[in-house]
């Protein structure tokens, strides 16, 4: 992945106030609109880990 490629989606994802990025850290600022805006294999993959990890 190119450098560039995660500014644009960091930005993106700070200007739908969804994330804080600076400086290569980033604070989660409203983690149910990030699960929203994620890719259904997000869900998937969160179902997979709770049933093999509890």
């Amino acid at each position: 992945v190119r450098r560039v490629g995660i500014t644009k989606a960091a930005n993106s994802l700070q200007q739908q106030k969804l994330i804080g990025y600076h400086r290569g850290h980033v604070t989660v600022l409203d983690r149910a609109g990030l699960e929203a805006a994620s890719c259904s294999c997000y869900r998937t993959d969160q179902r997979i880990y709770r049933r093999i990890l509890g």
